[in-house]
């Protein structure tokens, strides 16, 4: 381990302290940057008269933009390093969403939400390569907590943004809040991140034991867009809840996966990755079952809870066993599993329309917990205890 910490590091060592804290701050950094936007989306569409169709092939710009992004990010991080791409990525995604907030021209907005994923994707591979590389010379888990951070990073975005449109700012001044916010987690924490990640190794397509922890990011990626995208629909549909109280299926499930990461890294040291992993599964996918087929309001809450609760620690698990894969750099195998996740989110929403157009919604989301389920079973043996010692 020790050798492993000399490659990690330039200059004397940050204190461990200061890098796990630098490290959260980097992903509460990514997502506010990628929940700010969620609330300009329908100014963006009033602004350019855009229908369904439409906005959803401009919105397509942004997934795309982060998918081709993320084999270049292993790539930068080896050459630049993990600090500095982090902070270029963060400063990058800050500076688009003004962009985003009076664009007001089809060909400029996807242009800049182009850029904008580039920049999203890019900073999932480098905030993930870094937390990789921050637990390996730990001696405990922290992933979990790392993405509950980012899930904070999601709630502050949009909350404040939303919060800034109903005061009554206009698109473009209702981020500067959350751009200064992240301003001061970059400035702040830049200093104590490490300078390099590990060397070695170019893109290459994931293959055995890194393919099924793609898939495992895929499956989760998928019922986590499943659920912002889908959850206030079926909870409106199939419980009959008014639209205006529907949106509280996701916002349990969101709270719950919060609470459930940062809980995760004591979970994982406590009892392994490999329990925690079967046990999250079963309670994601029996709690989405739950919510899908009772006819009770309540019951179909407590089921969106413990779905947010199981599905946790899922995605974490597999990047940090993505970064102890031998055979594999941490960067091609981090980039690799980061963009198999990515696909789920661009797949799930046109996926489960198409599903529920031919037979129902409730058979459709339930199509997403099958394929959680399939996907951890295949790749649960890749899931590795993280080492201790040093």
């Amino acid at each position: 381990m020790a050798q492993a910490d000399a490659r990690v590091s330039v200059g004397p060592s940050p204190s461990s302290r200061a890098l796990e804290w630098a490290t959260r701050g980097s992903f509460l950094v990514a997502g506010i940057n990628l929940s700010a936007w969620a609330p300009l989306v329908p100014y963006a569409r009033d602004r350019l008269h855009a229908g369904e169709a439409e906005l959803g092939l401009l919105l397509l710009a942004l997934g795309v933009g982060s998918v081709c992004a993320m084999p270049a990010a292993g790539w930068a991080a080896l050459r630049l390093g993990c600090r500095r791409l982090i902070v270029l990525l963060g400063g990058l995604g800050m500076l688009c969403l003004p962009a985003l907030g009076f664009v007001s021209s089809d060909v400029g907005l996807a242009c800049v939400l182009f850029v904008y994923g580039a920049a999203l994707g890019g900073m999932d591979v480098a905030i993930n390569l870094h937390a990789v590389t921050v637990e390996r010379g730990a001696t405990r888990p922290l992933m979990s907590g790392f993405h509950g951070c980012f899930s904070v990073g999601c709630i502050l975005g949009a909350g404040g943004v939303a919060a800034m449109l109903w005061l009554g700012a206009a698109p473009w001044a209702a981020v500067l809040p959350a751009l200064l916010l992240n301003a001061l987690c970059l400035w702040r924490g830049a200093p104590h991140l490490l300078p390099a990640g590990e060397g070695g190794g170019g893109w290459h397509w994931p293959h055995g034991r890194l393919l099924l922890l793609g898939g495992m990011a895929f499956a989760t990626f998928l019922m986590e867009g499943a659920m912002l995208d889908w959850s206030a629909i079926a909870f409106n549909t199939l419980q009959q809840v008014d639209t205006a109280r529907a949106g509280g299926a996701y916002a349990l499930f969101a709270l719950t996966m919060t609470a459930g990461r940062f809980a995760g890294d004591r979970w994982v040291a406590r009892h392994g990755g490999m329990p925690v992993l079967l046990v999250g599964t079963t309670l994601a996918v029996g709690g989405l079952a739950l919510a899908l087929w009772t006819a009770s309001a309540a019951w179909a809450l407590a089921g969106y809870a413990i779905a947010g609760l199981g599905a946790a620690n899922i995605a974490p698990l597999a990047f940090s066993a993505a970064g102890r894969q031998a055979g594999a750099s941490p960067q091609v195998a981090v980039a690799a599993v980061s963009a198999m996740g990515y696909s789920g989110s661009l797949a799930g929403p046109a996926l489960i329309g198409f599903i529920a157009h031919a037979s129902s919604l409730s058979l459709a989301l339930t199509c997403v917990a099958a394929v959680l389920a399939a996907a951890v079973l295949l790749g649960s043996g890749s899931v590795r205890p993280v080492a201790t010692g040093r």
